[in-house]
């Protein structure tokens, strides 16, 4: 059977709009019975009271593009949440207390969804986001400088000038398609604009040949070297667990200043000899 999401949403804000409203005193009685025995009737019967705030919020929040049944769905989610963590020994009322639930819910779905990209990270971008349009107003509309008109709107909302910046921006332009088309005949996408920053075939062949290059000039240099200098090089330089100055001293028995020495003797060999290949190269 094909399910019409029109009628399923439509339905189901009419089950929540027309479920009973629960007294203060039957309110107290279901948390509780809830609470001390994880009576899931009780539960059920005080979601589906209070779905009409899910409802109601989900409607104020659907500006932001996205389906109102997923925010109804997320209000829902927020809902069971605050049944889940109401204490009802505090002199708060569950309606009250669902509430922050039920819209902390919805904003968090909408930051996670509302770009591809993630919009913020901070509790001070969360609040710009859905005070964008007021802060807006008030840089756009104010009669001083708009950088004294930031400072004002950040003290207004308890963030920072920079947050405001950082959101401002991030948030002046919405996602773009690479495939959307660019032309009216669709021959063109975004995404064929876009420079390919690739090394190209001639970059790829030089680099290629300049690896060669150099790996024989290194072992001709190597080949320069004494035995025992050449165990140190290879050792400290070519192996991938490099060896230190007192395990090589260690093992040919020598002091590590001693092994440090033969060292620096052996790379000033191999760097005359790199020198000189460079030098025929060039000629």
């Amino acid at each position: 059977m094909v399910i019409d999401n029109d009628e399923y949403l439509k339905a189901t804000i009419r089950q929540a709009m027309s479920a009973p409203l629960l007294s203060i005193e039957e309110e107290r009685s279901l948390m509780r019975r809830w609470v001390d025995d994880q009576d899931e009737r009780a539960l059920g019967k005080l979601t589906r009271a209070h779905m009409r705030m899910a409802v109601s919020t989900a409607i104020k929040f659907r500006g932001y593009g996205l389906p109102l049944a997923d925010l109804i769905q997320e209000g829902a989610i927020g809902l069971l949440e605050a049944a889940k963590r109401f204490d009802p020994d505090r002199e708060v009322r569950f309606c009250t207390y669902a509430g922050w639930w039920i819209r902390a819910s919805m904003q968090d779905y909408i930051l996670r969804n509302w770009s591809i990209v993630r919009v913020g990270s901070k509790s001070a971008h969360k609040t710009i986001f859905f005070n964008l349009s007021r802060i807006r107003s008030m840089i756009e509309d104010a009669d001083t400088a708009p950088r004294t008109a930031r400072i004002k709107a950040a003290e207004r909302f308890n963030v920072s000038e920079s947050d405001i910046e950082f959101m401002t921006s991030r948030l002046g332009r919405r996602d773009q398609s690479l495939n959307a088309m660019l032309t009216d005949d669709g021959d063109i996408e975004r995404q064929d604009l876009i420079p390919d920053e690739r090394e190209g075939p001639d970059s790829l062949a030089e680099g290629t040949l300049d690896q060669a290059r150099r790996k024989s000039w290194i072992g001709k240099a190597l080949k320069t070297l004494s035995n025992r200098e050449r165990m140190i090089i290879e050792h400290r330089f070519f192996t991938e667990e490099k060896m230190t100055l007192s395990r090589l001293g260690d093992d040919l028995s020598l002091s590590k200043e001693r092994v440090r020495q033969i060292e620096k003797q052996a790379m000033g060999k191999l760097k005359a000899c790199l020198a000189a290949e460079a030098s025929e190269e060039a000629i």
